[in-house]
């Protein structure tokens, strides 16, 4: 029976069973059939053969039974291992990191892909590892910036935890808890979905905030209830109600019941027009206002085709009709002002040529009454050259059919005139009659003024002689036709003796007369060769020929020509001359070198003596040296504490001026040096711009000059000096920003005062950074005006509060005619565009006499005031009161 069952196919439990049953039967059998005659030396030998037997049995199918066990067991073991490798190698290819970690919070398995993100290695996440150290060794990699416990707790959350990586990317962490107690996390690479969640809210902002500044009122309604959804900011405004109120609510909650019908029933033609659109208008009352609105409808369908909401466009036309009662008023008026604009304006018939208007302007050119012109053509009105030429050039603007500039003379009963004539072509609503519009502006006088301005930019306005612009690109144009093998010249630095102790003796209006004669005098025995005024007291000139002979020749003449007397309003004024020389191409190769070195030459014939002739050595380099040295120890000068501030008081134009007229104060810089004494600043503010120093100077200047100002008791204006270097090398709006703040100062106290060089330099980025400034609040105003080019086009392209004449033009009021005219010009300039003016380096009564006569706002000087450290103003400034109940005159206090 144990055999059959086994055969069978039985189990291995039952297969155990019916072995031990067979021995047992068997055992039990050979027990019955005992008996003592049968024994063998006690023992039966067939019944101990049958026992053996049935052992052999039973150890034959335990070791069967044991076998199969073992290599069933091992078959579960390979079909585990292939499963547990099936698992790892489809976890291993998710895109997301998989991490499982059992109920003790010990690693169980991560995947390929969570390695990867945080960068790691399979050794550092060794099976068995608590989570806690996991988590510590990705904040140490830097890809974990919470703690353990904030990680944990956001990553049970629904929406799991999102952080950060340094590469920029973002992960999204979410837990599940297993049956056995353990955990399973995912790490989502979520970067896109940030990405096109947040382009999709900075679209929806967009499309919002364009919708809302549309300046026609739009608004939307759902079909089904009739409520807005949509009202955006002019509709708000025309309705005067706040988009709160409007949105949800339907026409009834929002109007007269008036109102509502009208508008529900243009909604229902709206519905009927379908995708066609509807226009009307519509009349609405919004309180007490009754308004007419033109109002565009149109139906928005959904995706099923069905239609969902109405949205709708309005503007209010309500002022149309009282437009339309006023257009022949409107039509007359308008002919008034082109009748009367300062502009000559004319209107031809591009078919016939004939003039079919004219304004009262352009009778000037037209010469004859605007009536009479009526009709005729070019040569019915000018000469027959004008007349050709001007046909040709109206024919041309009909061809080109777009705006055509020019200028060009016209002869006009006042004489030859020069116009800017702007041509352009219009057809009539039908197109079957074209125009041609031209209007005339007589630039001749401005034209006039911009040569003088540009003859100003490259000459002297005391001398009238080539400025060192001027000099420097005559010598760089010498330098350029020169071949420096066969080819010398020389270039002269002359320097004149003792004007600083003439115009000491005899004051800087005899000082002024004498450099006019010098330079006159210096023309004359340069025998037609270049001279300039360098500035100040210096003069250069430029000599061809055999060198150095040529050179001394020249410097010899010049010294015999200033050494006779110069007689001056009855004074007589003796001068000389000391001449430094430097030769190309010995000396120098380009006209920045040539120049220094024949300064350094003149500096040392001055240290020699005085009248002397000295050309350059080698060993004269020690002046550029000291010059270096200056320049180092400039560096060190504001952290030394050797620069210092001078203020000059500004003032209102009148003949005799008081405290009460004080209006501000310039802020001038000064340095003391340790051993070298004051150092003019004219000598270490060139240093400083050249060096670069001048960003670090002048940012100091504006910071200390607004702290001074910001403790005043009056609330004068403080003006500072701007460089060009600091436009170009610096944030200036952010540095006028930050010590405005700092200090306390009124942005409407501070007078920013920049040269035509800011904008010369580089135009756009100039203007932008003025443009700039003026938000803030500051003053800006143009210092020097008149010494450089000073265009026009830069007072056009930026309106400046303020125009300084420059002091070069002052001092000759009441001797020099030219003077007076350009100063009266210029007032007649700033009050024209609007901008107040301040004369510089009034000095005299006459000249302030001058000034008030002519309408100048503001006047500065030593008449008014010297420059001098604040605490000599303290009346002034209302530190002290004043000693006299009377007005005492600025320029009194030292």
């Amino acid at each position: 029976m144990a055999l059959s069952i086994v055969k069978k196919g039985a189990g291995a439990a039952e297969v155990v069973a019916a072995a031990l049953l067979l021995a047992s039967g068997e055992i039990a059998q050979a027990s019955s059939s005992f008996a003592p005659t049968s024994y063998i030396g006690g023992f039966d030998p067939e019944l101990i053969w049958e026992v053996l037997i049935g052992g052999f049995v039973l150890a034959s199918f335990t070791s069967a039974i044991a076998l199969w066990a073992t290599a069933m067991l091992r078959k579960q073991r390979r079909l585990q291992r292939r499963k547990n490798m099936l698992v790892d190698s489809v976890l291993n290819k998710l895109q997301q990191g998989v991490v499982i970690v059992d109920a003790r919070n010990r690693l169980v398995f991560c995947n390929d892909r969570y390695l990867e993100m945080y960068g790691l290695q399979r050794s550092d996440a060794p099976y068995g590892i608590p989570g806690g150290d996991l988590l510590s060794l990705r904040r140490a990699r830097g890809t974990l910036d919470v703690s353990n416990e904030e990680f944990l707790r956001n990553a049970r959350m629904p929406e799991g935890y999102i952080g950060e990586l340094p590469d920029g990317r973002f992960v999204q962490v979410k837990f599940s808890a297993l049956a056995n107690g353990g955990m399973i996390s995912t790490h989502d690479d979520c970067t896109e979905l940030r990405l096109l969640s947040k382009q999709l809210v900075t679209t929806k902002q967009f499309l919002e905030s364009v919708i809302d500044n549309i300046p026609v009122c739009v608004a939307a309604k759902n079909i089904e209830d009739g409520r807005y959804i949509l009202a955006n900011r002019a509709f708000e405004k025309l309705s005067g109600m706040p988009r709160d109120r409007i949105i949800g609510a339907t026409a009834e909650e929002i109007y007269s019941p008036r109102t509502a019908t009208a508008v529900q029933d243009v909604d229902r033609l709206a519905l009927d027009a379908g995708k066609k659109g509807f226009r009307t208008e519509l009349t609405v009352e919004f309180g007490r206002r009754e308004l007419v609105l033109e109002t565009d409808r149109v139906v928005a369908y959904n995706d099923r085709n069905e239609p969902e909401f109405i949205i709708a466009l309005f503007e209010d036309i309500t002022d149309r009709q009282v437009l339309a009662r006023e257009l022949d008023k409107t039509r007359k008026f308008l002919e008034l002002v082109v009748d009367n604009i300062p502009v000559g304006l004319t209107v031809q018939s591009t078919s016939s040529g004939r003039y079919l208007l004219a304004n009262r302007g352009a009778e000037i050119i037209l010469n004859r009454r605007r009536e009479d012109a009526i009709g005729l053509t070019c040569g019915d009105i000018f000469n027959p050259k004008e007349a050709r030429l001007i046909r040709e050039r109206d024919e041309l603007a009909v061809r080109k059919g777009d705006l055509m500039v020019e200028e060009h003379p016209i002869s006009t009963r006042n004489g030859l005139r020069l116009f800017v004539t702007r041509r352009i072509t219009v057809a009539d609503e039908a197109g079957a009659e074209s125009y041609l519009i031209k209007t005339h502006v007589d630039v001749t006088d401005r034209r006039q003024t911009e040569a003088r301005m540009a003859h100003m930019a490259y000459h002297d306005g005391l001398t009238d002689l080539p400025n060192r612009t001027s000099f420097l690109k005559s010598l760089s144009q010498m330098i350029e036709a020169c071949d420096a093998a066969v080819d010398e010249f020389a270039v002269l630095s002359v320097d004149l003796d003792g004007l600083s102790e003439i115009n000491d003796v005899f004051g800087h209006a005899i000082g002024d007369q004498l450099l006019i004669e010098v330079a006159s005098r210096i023309e004359q025995a340069s025998q037609g060769g270049v001279v300039a005024r360098l500035g100040g007291d210096e003069f250069g000139l430029l000599i061809d020929g055999p060198q150095p002979e040529a050179a001394r020749r020249l410097a010899e003449r010049v010294s015999k020509a200033l050494a006779r007397d110069f007689e001056i309003d009855g004074k007589t004024v003796r001068t000389g001359a000391t001449t430094g020389i430097a030769l190309f191409p010995r000396d120098g190769r380009d006209a920045a070198s040539l120049l220094a070195n024949a300064s350094a030459a003149l500096f040392r014939a001055k240290a020699h003596a005085r009248g002397s002739i000295g050309l350059f050595a080698p060993e004269m380099d020690m002046q550029i040296r000291d010059r270096r040295a200056l320049h180092q120890d400039l560096s060190n000068a504001i952290r030394n504490g050797e620069l210092s501030l001078y203020y000059q008081p500004q003032a209102a134009s009148k003949r005799q001026i008081g405290e009460g007229d004080i209006v501000g104060f310039e802020a001038l810089a000064r340095w003391r040096h340790p051993t070298r004494g004051f150092v003019p600043p004219g000598e270490f503010i060139p240093l400083a711009e050249e060096s670069g120093l001048i960003v670090e100077i002048g940012e100091w200047i504006l910071r200390e000059a607004c702290r001074e100002a910001a403790s005043w008791p009056k609330p004068l204006q403080i003006a500072v000096n701007l460089s060009p270097a600091q436009f170009l090398n610096t944030d200036l709006v952010a540095t006028v920003h930050q010590v405005l703040v700092e200090t306390g100062l009124q942005p409407g106290r501070l007078e920013l005062e920049i040269t035509e060089g800011v904008l010369i330099d580089d135009f756009d980025r100039g203007l932008a950074l003025l443009r700039r400034l003026k938000t803030l609040g500051v003053r800006v105003s143009m210092d020097d005006f008149g010494s450089g080019y000073s265009s026009l086009t830069y007072l056009q392209a930026f309106p400046f509060d303020k125009i300084k004449i420059d002091r070069a033009f002052i001092m000759h009021l009441g001797r020099n005619v030219q003077s007076a005219a350009i100063v009266r010009a210029v007032i007649g300039l700033g009050h024209g565009l609007g901008v107040s003016l301040v004369a510089e380096g009034v000095e005299t009564q006459e000249q302030l006499d001058f000034l008030v006569d002519e309408g100048c706002d503001a006047v500065q000087g030593y008449l008014i005031g010297m420059p001098a450290p604040i605490d000599q103003y303290p009346v002034l400034v209302g530190l002290a009161p004043s000693p006299d109940p009377m007005p005492a005159r600025a320029r009194q206090v030292s």
